[in-house]
């Protein structure tokens, strides 16, 4: 892979490692040697899931893994939507665990614990999700690409890059739309698990009621320190 990349993007074992999810792990290398700038579409399951959240719900989240409790995995922002790299399972496992969260509180007069999470779209075997490209490079004009492609649908090819002319009337991610918050470095990185995952739901749900009306001056400028993933 390019070493020119810089050390916020993703790194050549980091791609590699996101690569191992496809068909056709050498096809998808030779083509961001070529164009480091280019989304691609993977698919979950093997060698990770995916969990989606809305944007400001998913940095709570992200705040929550980092601030309290273990880390994250690759953490990827795309289309206005947190995507959070998990272990492979998670995406079975988590909304069985959110769904005896609330049930648990169910008979209780006070408001449910899990109230305020809001739907999480969990990516697991039969689906894929398009991941923004290795480089923060200016982005390529694309196609909007559906979030996840599930086994009832076309099956996206991911050696295809998502490039080309944009049709009439769609908008190409941007910069700031598609971006890694904690990039790929490792060929085996660590990631959480649906009991992490739940713990930071729940903690950013609780959180959410205490969060100033005035935001932070820069939300763009929270720094990961990867060295202390697990």
């Amino acid at each position: 892979m390019s070493s020119a990349w810089n050390a916020s993007d993703v790194t050549p074992a980091g791609a590699a490692w996101l690569a191992s999810a496809g068909t056709y792990p050498r096809s998808t290398l030779a083509l961001w040697e070529e164009r480091p700038d280019a989304p691609v579409v993977l698919p979950c399951g093997s060698v990770f899931d995916v969990v989606s959240a809305p944007a400001m719900f998913g940095r709570r989240m992200l705040d929550r893994l980092w601030d309290d409790g273990p880390g994250s995995g690759p953490v990827a922002e795309f289309r206005g939507r947190i995507l959070l790299f998990a272990a492979p399972g998670t995406a079975q496992r988590l909304p069985a665990l959110l769904e005896w969260e609330e049930w648990g509180a169910r008979d209780s007069r006070e408001a449910t614990r899990t109230d305020a999470v809001p739907p999480l779209l969990c990516h697991g075997t039969g689906d894929a999700v398009t991941v923004p490209a290795p480089s923060e490079g200016t982005s390529p004009t694309v196609p909007a690409p559906s979030e996840s492609t599930s086994p009832t649908g076309p099956a996206p090819s991911e050696s295809t890059p998502l490039t080309g002319p944009a049709p009439a009337g769609t908008t190409a991610p941007t910069r700031s739309a598609s971006r890694w918050l904690v990039a790929p470095d490792t060929r085996q990185p660590w990631l959480p698990g649906p009991e992490a995952l739940l713990w930071a739901a729940i903690r950013a749900a609780r959180s959410a009621v205490r969060i100033s009306i005035f935001p932070p001056a820069d939300r763009d400028a929270k720094v990961y320190d990867v060295s202390r993933r697990r």
